[in-house]
């Protein structure tokens, strides 16, 4: 199994940032949400986050909401999220589930953490879990062997960062902006001073998510973060395909465009 430290290391061995994507399990269907994260792989993503679908996913913005909802019309329940886990696990890139609290905590921790494990997932990023609530989480996360991703933002204060940091194990996720996900024209001005304050608590990686959606910005981002995370810009060529091997198609020339940036 690949773990978030494995392929960090080897994106910093070859000079250049990690790229991480992201795709909510069961859509656009359940084989299907396999099938374009492995084309993700392929295209050259390092590390891949499987959404949870939720049925009141606050920080997300239309793009995957619409995504998620078409998830859950397709019935996709926990099962299916760490059999799409197990799926992409196989393909070698290090597999972690985003995921609201509330589904964990109705599943039971204990048994999330060690059926993720089990499934080959390398860890869990956990939005709306802070750090002061998140001590049962982070001790089954442990005994289960899988890391522990939280977030940052550019309000966070430098007590709050270096508190999240402290609880983070995998990564630690700098949202670039205050809002809902969802590609934009131009990166926040205030990432990269959010990626420096952060790397002054922490020596984990530092990657930064929530509005990058071209190579070139994948290359801006690169410059002074760890790792590129992108979501709502692959899910958007699956919305907007005609079928599904036009989608994967779509999905695949993103994922090199996106590649390259981060080589540039």
């Amino acid at each position: 199994m690949t773990t978030l430290q494995t392929a960090f290391a080897k994106a910093k061995a070859d000079g250049r940032a990690a790229l991480v994507g992201y795709l909510p399990a069961g859509f656009p269907t359940k084989d299907g949400a396999i099938a374009a994260a492995t084309a993700m792989v392929e295209a050259g993503c390092d590390v891949i986050e499987i959404g949870l679908p939720y049925s009141d996913p606050l920080m997300d913005g239309p793009t995957i909401q619409d995504a998620v909802h078409r998830a859950l019309s397709n019935g996709t329940r926990i099962a299916d999220v760490l059999r799409t886990v197990e799926g992409v696990a196989k393909t070698g890139a290090a597999t972690l589930v985003m995921t609201y609290w509330n589904p964990i905590d109705r599943y039971g921790a204990e048994r999330f953490a060690r059926d993720l494990a089990g499934a080959g997932g390398t860890g869990t990023i956990t939005p709306d879990l802070t750090p002061e609530e998140s001590g049962l989480w982070r001790q089954a996360s442990a005994e289960a062997g899988i890391d522990t991703v939280f977030l940052v933002a550019p309000s966070s204060t430098d007590e709050r960062i270096e508190a999240v940091a402290d609880c983070c194990t995998g990564f630690v996720y700098a949202a670039s902006l205050m809002g809902v996900t969802g590609a934009r024209e131009s990166i926040s001005s205030g990432a990269k001073g959010l990626v420096e304050r952060t790397r002054a608590h922490t020596d984990l990686p530092v990657c930064v998510g929530l509005g990058v959606g071209t190579g070139k910005q994948a290359a801006e981002v690169a410059g002074y973060a760890d790792g590129v995370i992108v979501g709502s810009a692959f899910i958007r060529r699956l919305l907007d395909a005609p079928d599904e091997a036009s989608g994967l198609a779509a999905v695949r020339e993103l994922g090199a465009e996106l590649a390259a940036g981060v080589r540039a």
